[in-house]
């Protein structure tokens, strides 16, 4: 972890986007100010054997979809903003925490887990999840306007033997579901029934369902072997909505985070908690910002993937 300028700042917090965030062409004005962004790629490309920086510049969109390739782009783009955050004299936070994928990137940035490393594990993790459920025979859907508890009664309902289930509580009133694509039609269905919008996601993987547990096994095996230390900022995971006591646990904790829902309104409650009145948002898009801001009124939150976004970020702390 970088130690320019080390102050802890008691009341910030700093979150992480996953997947979701990403856009062909992203970070290219924060590149263009700090050659962190692009030497942060050039790593992350030489951990994985291609050019990430220019396939997340050119695209084809397609190619940065696929999952594979953006739990590497996201963890990366990510990594970068930290950097620039730490090199533009940006306080250490009180506590971190990412959105998914996001944990790796907080696990890196917080100085346990190797970005080169990293870069390659997430790659993997993509390609498991992806090889886990036949193309066309998962989804993943919204359902905006139910609350928690009717989300999961409405998966209960709509399961008749297949898997559907609460996958992301990503704000008051907006539950994502994972699981077979017919059971999560027919949620949608019921939910449009209880007067809920219904957004279906153009994903092909049912993430944080009970169809990730062959993808999650695989990545238990694989986590074994990658060396982790202890974070040097305090990391709030997904699935316990807590700091991992010992390394043994942020290994458990990232296996059950794939089949088990991220708890991400509970994660921004627990930053608060702790006492933290300002989250940052590091990485491409305004993902989390937006979700931060209906989980938490009055909490301050920014978005920092551009120059702009670094510099009231800075000066909103300063």
């Amino acid at each position: 972890m970088d130690s320019t300028h080390d102050v802890s700042h008691e009341r910030f917090g700093v979150v992480f986007p996953g997947q979701g965030s990403q856009s062909v062409g992203m970070l290219a004005e924060l590149a263009g100010a700090f050659p962190q962004v692009q030497e942060t790629f050039a790593e992350a490309s030489a951990a994985l054997g291609y050019d990430l920086w220019r396939l997340v510049q050119d695209g084809p969109e397609d190619a940065l979809n696929r999952t594979q390739h953006t739990q590497p782009a996201m963890l990366a783009a990510g990594v970068a903003v930290w950097r620039v955050w730490r090199e533009s004299r940006g306080a250490l936070p009180a506590v971190m925490a990412g959105h998914s994928l996001g944990e790796y990137t907080a696990l890196v940035c917080a100085g346990a887990l190797d970005f080169a490393t990293a870069v390659t594990l997430v790659a993997d993790r993509g390609r498991y999840m992806q090889e886990a459920v036949s193309e066309g025979e998962g989804a993943m859907a919204a359902l905006l306007g139910l609350d928690e508890e009717q989300a999961v009664l409405v998966c209960n309902a709509a399961a008749e033997g297949e898997v559907v289930m609460a996958a992301n509580f990503n704000a008051p009133g907006q539950v994502v579901v994972a699981g077979h694509r017919a059971a999560v039609l027919r949620a949608v269905e019921a939910a449009k029934g209880l007067k809920a919008r219904t957004v279906v996601l153009p994903v092909s993987i049912p993430s944080h369902c009970a169809l990730m547990a062959d993808a999650a096994e695989r990545l238990r095996e694989r986590l074994a072997a990658v060396p982790f230390l202890m974070p040097q900022i305090p990391v709030i995971n997904n699935v316990d909505v807590a700091e991992a006591l010992d390394v043994p646990a942020i290994r458990d904790a990232l296996v059950r985070q794939l089949f088990c829902p991220v708890r991400w309104v509970e994660c921004v409650r627990a930053q608060m908690g702790r006492g933290v009145q300002t989250v940052m948002e590091l990485g491409p898009g305004k993902v989390l910002n937006g979700l931060n801001k209906r989980i938490a009124k009055g909490l301050e939150t920014r978005p920092v993937f551009d120059p702009d976004g670094l510099r009231q970020a800075l000066a909103l702390l300063a």
